[in-house]
């Protein structure tokens, strides 16, 4: 459940929006207070809202520390985020520039980082939906020590950079004086000194061990491509670490006969010339496993490059419910050359609508002309035929196209 929706609310999406759907939110906002197109104090002001929102929910690391603690999370005030979270860097940094306060820990505990997986899914599994169990191997907090390292007497806290793991050194380089952060030398970032002797035997004063745990992973009927299944705090452990979370991110694998726009499926259906005309039937396999026989009334017309729509044909619809539509583009296959005798040709004409008259003035100069098949070896990048043949000396060569006799 996320602790603070305000953040969703000020671009106006719910709290399991899709990063893309959170960035179409913002795009739309953004344009709607920009100061170029709305100059008052209000939009302006709205403007750095929408922003601010934005660039946390934009972060999937600071949008989970969001949802788990709401806003006092990203300020540090006392979630995990720290100083380092949305509110800034605080004192902290101040102190690390010009030496006050020596070397602390952001005030809080740490949030680990998230461990993030592909998960491939068909455009079928994307209609019925699919649970999947998954393997993951990581690390958790050893239990024989609960996290210590060793037995109690045996770790002592890391006198050389007082327990926090890291120390700060001065350089200078010439008149100036550099100072930065480095691990801790003498126990390696972990803080503490542990005697060999009383070292843990399970984990060897690492804290932590390696774990196998089987995920199942439920990919919900309509789920759509770069949705994510978050798996809060699952990811690695350590002391004084919060876990991140398990993030499997849906891929949809490319479909053979239809593609997915949003909630609709696009169809391209060929469909043979009579039955464009006449009428008919097709049929096809639908991604819920379902033949969908697809009826065209008789003298309802198919043009090629036409688009017809069969409702509640589509992909299920999260949240609200239902089915988007089915999209059908139609490409009509026209018979071969010479398909008929001369006399059936004959008959067509007295069923299909007359041809077009021509009327061509009278007194003119008239050329009959000839279609032939073209041949774009014997034309150019621009579609001009050549002037002449490069073997023909007396260039009468020339590409076949339409000859024309004068009359």
């Amino acid at each position: 459940m996320v602790a603070d929706t305000k953040l969703y609310e000020l671009l106006e999406v719910s709290a399991t929006a899709t990063d893309i759907e959170i960035k179409k939110a913002y795009r739309k906002s953004a344009l709607r207070y920009h100061p170029d197109k709305n100059p008052s104090e209000e939009a302006a002001e709205k403007f750095k809202e929408v922003s601010s929102a934005y660039e946390v929910l934009s972060d999937p690391q600071k949008r989970d520390i969001y949802d788990q603690y709401g806003m006092e999370g990203l300020s540090g005030s006392g979630g995990p985020g720290g100083p380092g979270g949305f509110g800034g860097f605080g004192d902290d940094i101040f102190s690390q520039f010009f030496g006050g306060g020596g070397a602390q820990r952001p005030k809080g505990p740490q949030r680990g980082r998230d461990i993030k997986h592909e998960i491939s899914v068909s455009l079928e599994e994307l209609f019925k939906g699919r649970t999947t169990k998954l393997a993951l191997n990581k690390q958790v907090t050893c239990k024989t020590c609960k996290g210590l390292g060793g037995k109690e007497g045996a770790v002592k806290k890391c006198t050389a950079c007082n327990g926090v793991g890291i120390k700060f050194v001065t350089r200078q380089m010439g008149p100036m004086i550099q100072r930065f952060q480095t691990e801790c030398d003498v126990c390696h970032g972990t803080g503490t000194i542990i005697d060999p002797k009383g070292r843990c035997k399970v984990c060897l004063g690492k804290k932590v061990v390696n774990e196998r745990k089987i995920l199942e992973v439920h990919v919900d009927p309509g789920m759509k491509d770069g949705q994510r299944i978050v798996f809060k705090g699952e990811a690695d452990q350590a002391p004084d670490i919060i876990p991140g979370d398990v993030v499997f991110v849906v891929s949809e694998k490319p479909h053979k006969d239809f593609k997915r726009v949003g909630d609709d499926l696009v169809y391209e259906a060929e469909v043979d010339l009579l039955t464009a005309i006449a009428g008919g039937a097709f049929s096809l396999k639908h991604v819920s496993g379902d033949w969908l026989k697809i009826t065209i009334i008789p003298g309802e017309i198919i043009s090629p490059g036409m688009r017809k729509i069969v409702e509640g044909k589509g992909m299920p619809i999260q949240k609200f419910g239902g089915y988007g539509n089915l999209l059908i583009n139609f490409k009509i296959k026209f018979p071969e050359n010479h398909f008929t005798t001369e006399e059936n040709l004959k008959k067509l004409e007295e069923v299909l609508p007359p041809r077009k008259q021509e009327v061509i003035p009278e007194g003119v100069h008239v050329e009959e002309c000839i279609l032939s098949e073209f041949d774009s070896s014997k034309y150019n990048s621009n579609g001009r035929g050549q002037s002449y043949d490069e073997d023909d000396d007396e260039g009468h060569g020339g590409a076949e196209g339409v000859q024309c006799a004068s009359q």
